[in-house]
């Protein structure tokens, strides 16, 4: 369970941030649930990647490496990596940008959090996809 949780909040802030970034009556400041996600994005990766990775190797202790050989797992993993550079190379920089970006520009900043949004619906999607895969276990080719 515990190794869920971490991989989860591991992509939840790239996860949650474009949506509560909304600007709310020209107020573009990031209120205290917004600087929350960002220190947990920022500071907090490493450590969950490190306690996250520390499960994992402890799961296939327990488990046994064979199960690194089912199909269903192998393909939640490589979703897993994807969104994870998804993440880390698309999403938290873009998120940055946006944060410093002017704003004398709402228009444009809206603009902006709304291509954001999309980048958090996709990897919505793949976390969505994973839980499926790690749910029901399907036999894949």
């Amino acid at each position: 369970m515990a190794h869920v949780a971490l991989a989860i909040s591991l992509l939840g802030p790239s996860l949650v941030l474009p949506f509560v970034l909304r600007a709310r009556r020209g107020d573009l400041r990031p209120g205290a649930a917004t600087r929350i996600l960002l220190t947990a994005q920022g500071r907090g990766s490493v450590v969950i990647a490190i306690g996250l990775a520390l499960s994992g190797a402890g799961l296939l202790i327990s488990v046994g490496a064979e199960v690194l050989a089912k199909r269903w797992l192998q393909l939640a993993l490589a979703v897993y990596a994807i969104n994870l550079l998804v993440a880390a190379f698309i999403s938290r920089p873009t998120l940055r940008r946006l944060l410093r970006r002017s704003i004398n520009d709402p228009a444009g900043w809206r603009q902006e959090t709304r291509r954001v949004r999309y980048v958090a619906y996709a990897m919505a999607v793949a976390t969505g996809l994973i839980g499926f895969l790690m749910s029901i276990k399907p036999a894949l080719w």
